[in-house]
């Protein structure tokens, strides 16, 4: 199994859990992060050195990479693994999985890229690299089978996690919040890469707001020392440290949980924000070159999971050069104060939810199984 970054650790410590039931002498092997390690997993290599997102930034690591995927084959060419499971991080595992299958090896790929938001071509690579595709959403099963690939749907595993009731109080107790409001959350994202793009709008974002809207409390959750590291000397370059802005080591949901609106970068915590039924603005920035590639590449109209699962907008997306501190600022303000957005919206929310849950573990273990069937 390889997983390249925190959703796929959280992923592939789910499927290791329910496949240990079925399979109580199995061993889990390959790149993993933490939660993989806490369900018997050994991790041959960091993790965190294939957390690398954009163009510009995979070249600067490329060497690297390129070194662990040729160590990588060797050991599981020696070890000859039953089945091998890519936990998304397609560009590192869509190589590796087409070199296993043409040595005998069955891939099974957990997580579809998205090739339905940008990079369609890639279906015909998938086809050569994958025995089988386990997809988190509905519409992407015709994609799939469409292009002759072997698709299981399994829903996505927060789906399952994240209760239908609302928690919002019961998050404010855990973070001493009750009785403050608004509470606003930032979440600028879980990358190093992402902060160093996001982390200076993000705190003139809080700054603009907290004019508008001066009981308002931030709630910032970040994943590690270095993204915290990065926002802080972000905070103390914009003055912004008289902000009554909350950092938290982690606690991402929570802080969700607890909150009126978000502020969230594109990607997974776009649908945790979703599944807990919260206004929000969805934004992003990359370098340059780097956006000008993607966007050539896009199919639709919206990159937030929100807005692809519901097919319209639902959320705002203020991408790239509209994210400025002044656009997020009055989008945000404007999500927190519009009554019709906080009626309607969660029961749009609320039905993304129920396609969603589907005990994605269960799902996804008996795809597994059948290929590891004597």
């Amino acid at each position: 199994m390889v997983a390249g970054e925190a959703s796929g650790d959280f992923l592939g410590a789910h499927l290791i859990e329910a496949l240990k039931s079925h399979l109580p002498g199995a061993r889990f092997a390959g790149i993993g992060g933490p939660k993989m390690e806490s369900a018997g997993f050994e991790s041959w290599f960091p993790m965190e050195k294939l957390a690398v997102r954009g163009y510009v930034e995979v070249l600067r690591h490329y060497p690297e990479i390129v070194g662990i995927l040729r160590r990588l084959r060797r050991r599981l060419l020696s070890e000859k693994p039953a089945l091998f499971v890519g936990i998304d991080a397609p560009d590192f595992n869509l190589d590796l999985e087409a070199w296993l299958k043409r040595s005998g090896i069955p891939t099974v790929h957990y997580v579809s890229p998205s090739v339905w938001a940008w990079r369609g071509a890639r279906l015909r690579r998938i086809a050569r690299a994958v025995n089988q595709m386990l997809v988190l959403f509905p519409f992407e099963t015709v994609l799939y089978r469409q292009a002759n690939i072997p698709v299981a749907y399994v829903g996505h595993p927060l789906a399952d996690v994240i209760p239908m009731e609302d928690s919002t109080a019961a998050a404010r107790e855990q973070l001493r919040l009750s009785g403050v409001r608004p509470i606003l959350a930032l979440l600028p994202g879980s990358r190093q890469t992402e902060l160093r793009y996001m982390a200076t709008t993000y705190v003139r974002t809080a700054q603009l707001v907290h004019e508008r809207l001066p009981g308002a409390q931030f709630l910032v959750p970040l994943a590690t020392r270095e993204t915290r590291g990065l926002f802080e000397a972000a905070l103390y370059n914009e003055g912004g440290q008289d902000l009554p802005l909350t950092i938290l080591f982690g606690h991402a949901r929570e802080a969700i949980a607890a909150s009126d609106a978000v502020l969230v970068a594109s990607g997974t915590a776009t649908l945790e924000t979703a599944l807990y039924r919260k206004p929000m603005v969805i934004t992003y920035r990359m370098a340059e070159f780097t956006w000008n590639i993607m966007s050539r590449m896009r199919y639709q109209p919206y990159v937030g999971l929100p807005n692809i699962i519901a097919g319209e907008f639902i959320v705002p997306e203020l991408l790239q050069n509209d994210a400025t501190p002044e656009n997020l600022a009055q989008a945000l303000v404007n999500v927190h104060n519009d009554p019709v957005i906080r009626r309607r919206l969660p029961e749009k929310l609320a039905a993304i939810h129920r396609s969603l849950r589907q005990d994605t573990a269960a799902g996804a273990a008996k795809a597994v199984l059948a290929w590891l069937k004597p």
